[in-house]
């Protein structure tokens, strides 16, 4: 017969300095190691092989307790269990559930501010940034910040967005879609269940039409038969030559303000037939390249006849880095505010943006030409199609761009001398 209860607590003590394992029976060991700390081991076989188990220090765990787990254990092992095993599972449950716990636990806010931490590249420049997590600490954070992820629903949000859904229409949708892009974020970090795009179209239908609903804004595009002509009181306007030529190029390449403005010569290949403006520049964070039409290029070739003017002129005074790169500095040498087309097209009494000439240009496109869709968009720097369609669409057609751009470039020519 095995012998068991061989330990008392009296020998415990005298034990306890001995170093090696001291049997109390059918396994259970009291283990003492050379530099003195004491543990339970139950020692087993299991599928034929044999595993020491810790059952916890001799300080924490009495020897009454010791014997209890040590047979808990052993009837584990009598039903095909291995004890360590089911402990290593069990802690990987609880830790899982722990886990869940935790996220359950995460509030609209932390998870908002998380989305806006790790996605700080998303953004053009600080103001952005800020703008982003500004409108949702305004508008949301009073009415739910503080709740947890799992129970941010329709209620919620429409008790945030009612007040200012009809009165400040285009911030109310900046503001749902950042919600949206918050909780689509907390269902990937599993801080919430996900939701569907029912899910949203059930809000604005309990939210109603809005003034950015009913009324979409345009920018005020000059028709494009009338462009050539504009460009010629440009011309002959008090704006100074650097402005001019900056509107100019605009009209012709039909890009964005801020791209024209600051626009580096170190984005034009030697020729000056082309223009690759970086992702970092472009709205929509992606390299653009610009194939120029002839009169785009004899407009660049004059800013640089003006700009070795200005340094002569400046007899080699000193000049900034960005003032030398920059095709069309401001007097100060700086990037133009994106007010000085505006003004300009003010003191012409012409009611158009710079950004309608966009518009004037897809306007031609359409009407004027056979050139594609797609064509005209890329032209713009749109995107076009879904991810899907962008993926098999790999050619951005510079070459056949180009022949679209002198197109434009010749029409515009011939409206002017039409209204000469």
């Amino acid at each position: 017969m095995t012998r068991h209860n061989l330990l008392t607590i009296t020998s415990i003590k005298s034990k306890a300095k001995k170093p090696g394992y001291h049997l109390d029976g059918r396994g259970l060991y009291l283990r003492v190691a050379p530099g003195g700390s004491q543990a339970w081991i139950l020692r087993y076989t299991f599928l034929g092989r044999v595993r020491d188990m810790g059952l916890g220090s001799l300080a924490d765990v009495s020897l009454a307790r010791a014997r209890e787990r040590a047979q808990e254990h052993r009837i584990r092992i009598a039903e095909g269990i291995d004890p360590i095993q089911h402990r290593e599972q069990r802690n990987i449950e609880l830790k899982a559930a722990a886990a869940q716990l935790a996220q359950a636990a995460v509030t609209f806010k932390t998870c908002a501010e998380e989305y806006h931490r790790e996605h700080a590249g998303d953004w053009k420049n600080e103001k952005h940034k800020d703008q982003w997590i500004n409108t949702l600490t305004t508008y949301a954070f009073p009415h739910f910040g503080a709740t947890p992820m799992r129970e941010v629903g329709k209620p919620e949000i429409l008790k945030a967005l009612t007040p200012i859904w009809k009165e400040k229409a285009e911030t109310a949708d900046r503001l749902l879609q950042r919600i949206r892009k918050v909780i689509n974020y907390g269902a990937a970090k599993d801080y919430c269940g996900g939701v569907d795009s029912e899910f949203w179209e059930q809000v604005r239908i309990a939210l109603g039409a809005n003034k950015k609903a009913r009324e979409v804004e345009h920018h005020p595009s000059c028709p494009h038969p009338q462009v050539g002509a504009l460009l010629a009181q440009v011309r002959a306007s008090t704006a100074t030559a650097t402005v001019q030529l900056a509107f100019e190029f605009g009209v012709l390449t039909a890009a964005r303000s801020g791209e024209i403005r600051g626009a580096r010569w170190s984005e034009f290949d030697e020729s000056l037939s082309n223009w690759t403006i970086p992702a970092e520049r472009m709205k929509a964070g992606r390299e653009h390249r610009v194939p120029l039409p002839n009169r785009a290029t004899e407009v660049l070739r004059a800013a640089r006849a003006l700009q070795a003017e200005r340094e002569a002129e400046r007899d080699g005074a000193a000049k900034t880095a960005e003032a030398n790169d920059l095709v069309f500095p401001s007097p100060r040498g700086k990037t133009y505010s994106d007010m000085v087309f505006t003004q300009l097209l003010r003191r012409l009494e012409q009611p158009y943006t710079m950004h309608g000439f966009r518009a004037s240009f897809r306007t031609w496109g359409m009407d004027h030409t056979q050139y594609p869709v797609e064509m005209l968009e890329f032209a713009l720097a749109h995107l076009v199609g879904d991810q899907t369609v962008r993926a098999y669409a790999r050619s951005d057609m510079v070459e056949k761009r180009r022949q679209l751009m002198e197109n434009w470039a010749i029409y515009i020519a011939s409206q002017a001398t039409s209204a000469a």
